[in-house]
């Protein structure tokens, strides 16, 4: 059985909170003790209906505000597929936990509530998720119930929507109209809408196909962990642990490592339960080589005639996640895989309006939630490919050295 991670995107109050409690509460994916404590929690609040976002609004703060602030993770299954869930929230102040949520996902549902249509928080959402690379998009326009189910407003908003999309790099997008508080076009099709024709929300979630967005071309394995026992049962045993970024990795395989250039062949693949055939993203396992190699953590494993760039000079977009302003010449620790390093701040070429995704190339400094290229200069070369190409080795973070905090997210787009 496949998986699917998700998640939700979208401004406050758009119900995403909602749809994740009437996903698991249709589909019987919760316990009858969580939909007790769900019941009395609704209660105590005044509510006169079983408040479903209740289920992953799990902070006492969320509760008390009725906003989602920290991304709650959900998982759940049906016969079909396993499912993980990223609740992302709404506010703007916490764009960086939708970056979060979205990094991993294979999919993105971007909530509109019919009522407002498209907002500023929506296209942001929208933005991030193209620039994240998350392969499949929906648009829910969710709270059809307060507008009558009008096929007339789910239209409009489709048709806005999709222009903005035509501006992205959107492959794959599909539109349902639902209500998460009535269970409209959620597991099932709403009879209330009888003019759409498409399937409902889990059904698009069971069947859309994910196994071909992964890499499976370029072997790319970023060194984790070396494991050496040094016991009476395994003497001289080396192994590098980590998990496949992308690729496939067997016995037998040619390999090179990086940065020292080193080739070697793969003599076996192992997982806590044992040794596998092969291994392929994104399993965590344990490769052994047939030769002593020298080795460390930040390390990559690839093929000889396939290897990452190693590169300290790196063009980005970067999503600043910080109150403090991003400008030209800042000092910062990069996290890029399992190599860490510092990077300074050479440039800031342009910030872009998420509105209208106009290049502003006269910025002097990114702010909060603001979304721009920048070129680094890191302190060690950093093993990577294009965003586009492999989002684990395109991707990194960015770290304030002095509050430890993580304050920006970078996807490269060029190296050298």
């Amino acid at each position: 059985m496949d998986m699917l991670r998700f998640a939700t995107a979208g401004s406050v109050d758009d119900g995403k909170s909602t749809l994740i409690g009437r996903l698991l509460f249709d589909s019987k994916s919760i316990f009858e003790d969580q939909l007790s404590a769900v019941e009395a929690a609704s209660t105590a609040k005044g509510d006169d209906y079983v408040n479903l976002a209740l289920l992953t609004d799990g902070l006492r703060a969320e509760r008390e505000q009725g906003i989602t602030i920290d991304v709650a993770y959900r998982y759940f299954a049906t016969p079909r597929r396993k499912f993980i869930i990223a609740d992302t929230p709404g506010h703007i102040q916490y764009t960086r936990n939708m970056v979060t949520g979205a990094s991993t996902a294979d999919l993105a549902i971007i909530l509109v509530d019919a009522r407002k249509g498209l907002v500023e928080q929506s296209r942001r959402h929208a933005f991030l998720a193209s620039l994240l690379r998350v392969p499949h998009l929906v648009l829910a326009v969710n709270k059809m119930d307060l507008v009558d189910y009008s096929q007339k407003v789910f239209e409009e908003i489709h048709d806005e929507f999709a222009r903005f999309a035509d501006k992205l790099n959107v492959t794959d997008l599909t539109t349902i109209p639902l209500s998460a508080l009535k269970g409209d076009n959620i597991v099932t099709r709403s009879a209330n809408m009888p003019w759409y024709e498409g399937p409902s929300l889990l059904h698009h979630l069971e069947h859309v196909h994910v196994s071909s967005d992964r890499n499976l071309i370029d072997v790319r394995f970023p060194v984790q962990y070396v494991i050496r026992p040094q016991s009476s049962q395994y003497p001289d045993y080396r192994g590098y642990a980590g998990t496949v970024a992308s690729g496939t990795i067997k016995a037998g395989d040619q390999i090179m490592v990086l940065p020292s250039g080193f080739t070697s062949t793969v003599a076996s693949v192992e997982t806590a339960d044992g040794p596998v055939a092969e291994a392929f993203p994104p399993m965590a396992v344990t490769v052994r080589l047939n030769d002593e190699i020298d080795i460390s953590r930040g390390d990559m494993i690839c093929r000889p005639q396939n290897a990452p760039k190693a590169a300290q000079n790196i063009d980005a977009m970067i999503c600043w996640m910080s109150e403090d302003a991003l400008r030209p010449g800042r000092k910062l620790g990069i996290k890029h895989t399992t190599r860490s390093a510092r990077a300074m701040v050479k440039d800031l070429e342009y910030r872009l309006d998420v509105n209208t995704l106009h290049r502003d190339l006269g910025a002097t400094e990114l702010n909060l939630n603001d979304i721009g290229r920048i070129r680094l200069r890191t302190t060690q070369p950093l093993l990577c490919d294009e965003y586009s190409r492999n989002r684990e080795t395109g991707g990194f973070i960015l770290i304030d050295e002095n509050t430890n905090r993580t304050v920006g997210a970078g996807m490269i787009t060029s190296a050298d």
